[in-house]
């Protein structure tokens, strides 16, 4: 099996890169943590791009791709930081009318979850709840409700581009013809995706910063110490990535929990890695190093734990 990126998956994330380049650069990224509010130009030209009808058929009005597709757009997503519910908007496009275009915001919360953390809620057009027992491959069921019908408390939020509440009550949702396993698996997968892109992000972040920081005469980057820094932020986001796209096209329960195992611990562990290359200019608000971390501790948390998935590899091992 070959597991190279085919020309056309290379140009589907060289344009997905150049868009959100161009339509969501540092300045709109600064300006969003002052104002976490989504952008709903932004989020409709993506539809218009077909950000969230990617895995749509082209019959539907989607693109016609898979999931091998869809990681390598997330993956640029996270690795530009882009906020909001992207996943849940790619996953549910078939599900929830205008979701596809970006005409509709829809938001995906994992209700077995305690807490039950609902992401940007004050965007959100409608939200749909998984139930059941946690895990990648656990039954359950999906309830669509209006946003407004969901009783949530906010919540203070790590990260400053993600606005969250605390689903307090849930309604009596609409029950939906969804496969509850699949949609908790492919959520962990394209939150693992983001986690990748931001990984790889700190390391070109971390990498950049050491050729050009002159200590002693001498660029950091020519230290050993910093060169084994940014060494082994190299080899976990490599490693998370071999995990990640192999998920991708197993779509193995136990593999998908692998491979989010291993991207949260890249993204976390490098953006630490990161601030600590970039020293006392790291912990500076004008820096984007920590927004990379408190994005990662958050993305860490949904869609299964390092502990929940530690659990169920354990449980795999001796089944």
């Amino acid at each position: 099996m070959d597991f190279h990126l085919t020309d056309d998956q290379e140009a589907l994330r060289a344009g997905t890169r150049e868009l959100l380049a161009g339509r969501f650069g540092r300045d709109r990224l600064r300006a969003a943590v002052d104002d976490p509010a989504l952008d709903r130009t932004l989020w409709r030209e993506l539809g218009d791009a077909g950000f969230f009808a990617l895995r749509l058929p082209e019959a539907a009005g989607g693109v016609g791709l898979g999931l091998p597709e869809a990681v390598l757009v997330l993956e640029e997503a996270g690795r530009a930081l882009l906020p909001g519910p992207l996943a849940a908007c790619q996953l549910l496009a078939g599900t929830v009318d205008g979701a596809a275009t970006g005409e509709r915001i829809v938001g995906l919360c994992d209700a077995a979850a305690d807490p039950a953390l609902w992401e940007h809620p004050r965007d959100c057009d409608e939200v749909i709840l998984v139930d059941g027992p946690p895990g990648p491959d656990r039954d359950g069921g999906a309830y669509r409700s209006s946003a407004s019908a969901v009783s949530r408390t906010a919540l203070a939020s790590v990260d400053p581009l993600t606005p969250l509440a605390r689903v307090t009550d849930r309604p009596q949702g609409t029950p939906l013809p969804l496969d509850a396993a699949r949609l908790r698996r492919e959520a962990a997968l394209l939150a693992a995706a983001q986690q990748l892109g931001s990984a790889a992000r700190t390391v070109e972040m971390a990498v950049a910063y050491a050729r050009e920081r002159e200590q002693f005469g001498a660029a950091i980057g020519s230290f050993q110490a910093v060169k084994h820094l940014c060494a082994q932020m190299l080899v976990r986001a490599e490693v998370a990535r071999s995990a990640v796209y192999a998920a991708a096209v197993t779509q193995e329960a136990l593999e998908v929990t692998g491979a989010k195992l291993l991207a949260d611990d890249a993204a976390v562990r490098n953006a630490r890695d990161c601030l600590q290359v970039h020293g006392g200019m790291g912990f500076t608000w004008e820096a984007d190093v920590h927004l990379h971390l408190k994005r990662a501790w958050l993305r860490a948390e949904s869609w299964g734990t390092a502990r929940e998935a530690e659990q169920l590899l354990a449980e795999g091992l001796v089944a």
